[in-house]
């Protein structure tokens, strides 16, 4: 059994003359980046491993979940601006002793894909994060695996 978190980027800023890649957190998106790791870390979600998109305001809401967790992590390109088929394909070049891995990312495509493998729908707030459970022991199975919503959590509506 597998765990995959995906989590949004938190609330960015985009000051004058600054690249859609190069945008910093806001004060507001660093404060909800903290609060969020905590409030997982505090109902035992357990992560073993964090992938980011390397754009800023991503990997520093990862960078502020690793604070929390004290994990090993990496970034991946094809998570800034995905499509759907981006994420798989970070799925399938997954490590199998990983069973909980969180991925950062980005709108729309990080809400395009959780509502792909899921029946549930929603959009995904800055900071949002959504637990799937994936039935299988590889991550090569993803694709033809059973996958179960286990939780989605936004910032606004959580108490630490």
């Amino acid at each position: 059994m597998k765990q995959l978190i995906l989590v949004r980027h938190a609330k960015s800023d985009w000051p004058e003359e600054t690249s859609d890649f190069e945008r910093p957190l806001a004060d507001t998106g660093l404060q909800d980046a903290l609060k969020m790791s905590k409030f997982l870390k505090n109902h035992n979600i357990a992560i073993d491993y964090l992938v980011s998109s390397p754009a800023v305001r991503a990997l520093n809401t990862c960078k502020i979940f690793n604070q929390t967790y004290h994990l090993k992590f990496g970034t991946d390109e094809k998570l800034y601006n995905p499509s759907e088929n981006n994420f798989q394909s970070v799925i399938y070049d997954l490590n199998d002793e990983l069973n909980s891995v969180a991925f950062f990312s980005h709108n729309n495509g990080i809400s395009n894909f959780a509502n792909s493998i899921s029946e549930d729908i929603f959009h995904f707030p800055t900071c949002g994060v959504a637990g799937f459970q994936i039935e299988c022991d590889s991550w090569s199975q993803f694709d033809g695996a059973d996958k179960k919503l286990l939780f989605f959590y936004e910032p606004a509506k959580i108490k630490v």
